[in-house]
């Protein structure tokens, strides 16, 4: 990405009111740093545990990663509350002298969450390592691949020690049950998009004609009702289904229309499916066996939407639990379930310290790329959550052409003459607006305005 307007000024964050020349960014890091040292105090030991299925490993270590006791035990995440009564004594015993310890895991999978309830069981503060500084680690302890999991264990109780750890997120049961459920929906709208590739690579093969019966067929509710009677009723020869007669088939199209959630066909793409019943383009040799297999997939993509839109009701009902409904629906071009979707990626907004650090989780944040005199392109920073940067990204197409705000910041960045974006990158960064947007709804409980949301009412201040 092109040296823009994402690009972050440091110099304009520097604080000069005190002297000290600090920025955003190192107040924030010392206050991040300042929470950790809360959760990991020179009085309390560090108990390092590699997660695993049934085989864990387990050190305690002091600040200096000295290694004070090591265990390895065949137990289930579940099992472990004895390991952290054992890290507990051994800490508090004569010779090591700490008043109790603290947790440090890597989040592997749900494991972590086990381990994390068992510490809070006993009032033990934990923390997590990323699994890519653990990797990193591993090479700069002896210069070498070596991996094994109580030598990971001590690697991850050096790096918690030294702060290199952050605090997890912790959730209520209703945040907890958006985030499974929008998890869900990606599986879903992933499943859904493999099979309208799959039933468009099949037609294309044996029977191209049903494709241009419409201009979007597959959001056409006619032309599936209309495919699903084809399909249904061929058997892998389409001349079968012409000899019903169209205005038979247009009554049987009428009977089908219902379940894609229509009532009123149109008559113009019932009647072009039928008319391409007698076209004999495509391989013909494969005909019966893909007019058979896309019945099949057909079949399964109906089940998959109507299982999508199952979920998506099911989001929309926990956005109405938690009150916030209204709230985000008032960004113009976003939809209850589309602001359901990012919710489920961000947890709750308020654990945000602002909105750029909602950004920064997405992985939508520029990344500097300066030295001295030298200013190199900027590119996003990719790093985060890329399911909430895929739900960003996905949101913002629709919500382009329904938020007049954001087509105009998209035209600007786009037409602008210095530093101009390309349309991709525009997109990225109406995307992190959108985020931006969110959080302050949620966070501050007011109904999104365009007119504060341009930057109007903060320009008219300043005058």
């Amino acid at each position: 990405m092109r040296s823009s307007g994402l690009v972050s000024h440091a110099s304009r964050r520097t604080s000069v009111v005190d002297g000290t020349g600090l920025s955003r960014g190192d107040r924030n890091r010392n206050g991040r740093l300042g929470r950790l040292r809360e959760l990991l105090p020179v009085s309390n030991a560090v108990v390092g545990i590699d997660l695993a299925d049934v085989k864990q490993a387990a050190v305690v270590c002091d600040h200096d990663s000295r290694v004070l006791a090591r265990r390895r035990v065949s137990a289930r995440a579940w099992e472990l509350g004895t390991l952290l009564d054992w890290a507990v004594a051994v800490a508090g015993a004569r010779a090591a002298g700490f008043a109790s310890v603290t947790v440090a895991c890597e989040p592997t999978g749900h494991r972590w969450r086990v381990l994390d309830q068992l510490a809070a069981e006993r009032g033990l503060p934990l923390v997590c390592v990323q699994p890519l500084l653990v990797w990193r680690a591993r090479e700069a302890e002896d210069l070498t691949w070596d991996k094994s999991d109580p030598k990971d264990a001590v690697i991850i109780a050096r790096l918690a020690a030294g702060l290199r750890c952050y605090v997890p997120e912790r959730t209520t049961a209703t945040w907890a049950r958006l985030r499974h459920l929008g998890a869900r929906r990606v599986h879903l709208t992933t499943d859904a998009t493999a099979g309208v590739q799959q039933l468009r690579d099949l037609l294309e093969c044996v029977w191209p004609g049903a494709l241009s019966s419409s201009g979007s067929p597959f959001r056409s509710r006619s032309w599936c009702a209309s495919m699903t009677v084809v399909l249904d009723r061929a058997d892998g020869d389409l001349s079968r289904v012409r000899r019903l007669g169209r205005a038979r088939f247009v009554a049987v199209v009428r009977r089908e229309l219902p379940r894609w959630g229509a009532t009123r066909p149109c008559l113009r793409i019932v009647n072009a499916v039928f008319d391409a019943l007698a076209d004999p383009v495509g391989v013909v040799a494969h005909r019966p066996g893909g007019l058979e297999r896309a019945q099949l997939v057909l079949a399964d993509w109906a089940h998959t939407r109507r299982r999508l839109t199952e979920v998506e009701a099911r989001m929309v009902a926990v956005l109405d639990e938690l009150g916030l409904t209204e709230l985000v629906t008032s960004i113009d071009g976003l939809t209850a379930v589309g602001a359901a979707t990012l919710l489920a990626e961000t947890g709750d907004l308020t654990r945000f310290r602002s909105p750029r650090a909602v950004v920064k989780h997405a992985g939508l944040c520029p990344r500097d790329n300066t030295s001295g005199t030298y200013q190199g392109k900027t590119s996003l920073s990719g790093r985060g959550r890329p399911e909430l940067r895929l739900a960003a990204w996905r949101a913002v197409w629709a919500a382009l052409p329904n938020n007049s705000v954001l087509a105009a910041r998209f035209h600007h960045l786009t037409t602008r003459e210095d530093n101009r974006l390309a349309r991709q990158q525009a997109r990225a960064a109406c995307a992190a607006a959108l985020l931006r947007w969110l959080h302050v709804v949620v966070t501050g409980g007011v109904r999104w305005d365009p007119v504060i949301a341009t930057g109007r009412s903060t320009a008219r201040a300043a005058a």
